[in-house]
């Protein structure tokens, strides 16, 4: 087996940026106040309403999975209900978080293409059942980009954003992986989000170059009202919050954010364009950020894995889930598909 410096299996995976680095190294002078009341905290909050060009309330906390779980708590009381894909963190990676800090809201699947939910699929779902022993919808939470890797254009935001205002109902995105999605789409950050009808944003840093550490973003402020406190009930309130803003402030402030997230989408567009030409090899969804979903037979995934490769299979109905970095290389990538194509090899 060959030792790997870098890996496929998630974006996870890779270190910390050189701006998220630096910023860190510089916020760690001195005696600073505590619980978000610093100068690093204050600034990365108005770098974040600079780059979404609006005034929104912003909160750090540690993860994404603290993001999505809180959101989902501030939009709903235990009765209700959340719309969300069925391939989805929300449904799929939370542990149980939502309904856990929320007190019971009950989580409703859809299962359309690519991953993506459609205002047809949340008009379905909430017409089902209307009466009174049902827990009511209340929210739709989307992800961009998707767990498979397809990303939501603003117009299809709008258009589910359209439908939920329609039903009454709040959106939340989880962008996980949203600097990827603005990569893809070459949009300004506002348009695939608060320009088409987002209330709140989990805006995530851990897999664009951070150490730790997403945003939840309230562009519907309202909405927002006592976040603080939930936050400090989760335990997601950092005493020593600098830490956790200040590697935003390297990331947003020299442009890294995106400049990591088009890199990683590169680096799965050069995979996907070596995978295409291997025979036997199947992407399954559409590439349209840093992940790449292709089928290979067991015997031929289990040679790659034993040549020291890293890389998840229960994701995406059977295939194998190869996801690129803001620090993995064309070398890596390379190297990757040689060693898949010759495990196809008399496959």
């Amino acid at each position: 087996m060959t030792p790997r410096t870098r890996q496929f299996a998630s974006d996870n995976c890779a270190g910390i940026c050189p701006e998220a680095w630096a910023a860190m190294a510089e916020a760690n002078h001195g005696h600073v106040r505590s619980y978000g009341d610093d100068e690093w905290t204050a600034k990365a909050a108005d770098m974040m309403r600079e780059i979404f060009e609006t005034q929104c309330e912003v909160y750090f906390l540690f993860n994404g999975t603290s993001a999505n779980a809180l959101a989902v708590s501030s939009l709903c009381q235990s009765y209700h209900s959340a719309i969300c894909h069925e391939v989805s963190h929300l449904e799929t990676d939370e542990c149980g978080a939502p309904e856990f800090f929320s007190n019971g809201v009950k989580i409703l699947t859809v299962d359309t293409p690519d991953g993506r939910v459609t205002p047809e699929s949340i008009e379905r779902l909430v017409s089902r059942r209307t009466d009174i022993h049902f827990p009511k919808p209340r929210m739709v939470s989307i992800t961009n980009a998707t767990e498979v890797g397809t990303v939501y254009t603003p117009e299809q935001v709008t258009a589910i954003s359209r439908t939920s205002r329609k039903l009454g109902l709040h959106l939340h995105m989880d962008g996980a992986r949203l600097s990827n999605a603005i990569a893809t789409l070459g949009c300004k950050p506002r348009q695939v989000t608060w320009d088409a009808g987002v209330d709140v944003l989990s805006f995530g840093g851990a897999k664009n170059g951070l150490a730790a550490g997403e945003a939840v973003i309230f562009f519907n402020t309202a909405l927002a009202h006592e976040f603080d406190y939930r936050c400090k009930q989760a335990g997601q309130l950092c005493s020593k919050m600098r830490f956790l803003a200040a590697p935003w402030v390297g990331l947003l402030q020299s442009g890294a954010w995106l400049r990591n997230a088009q890199h990683a989408n590169a680096m799965a567009e050069r995979l996907e364009k070596a995978l295409a030409v291997i025979p036997g090899i199947r992407v399954m969804f559409p590439r349209e950020a840093n992940a790449v979903f292709a089928f290979m037979p067991p015997a031929a995934r289990q040679k790659v894995l034993d040549k020291g490769w890293s890389f998840y299979t229960f994701i995406g109905h059977g295939g194998s889930r190869l996801m690129c970095a803001w620090d993995t290389t064309k070398e890596d990538v390379d190297a990757f598909a040689a060693d898949i194509a010759e495990a196809m090899n008399g496959v």
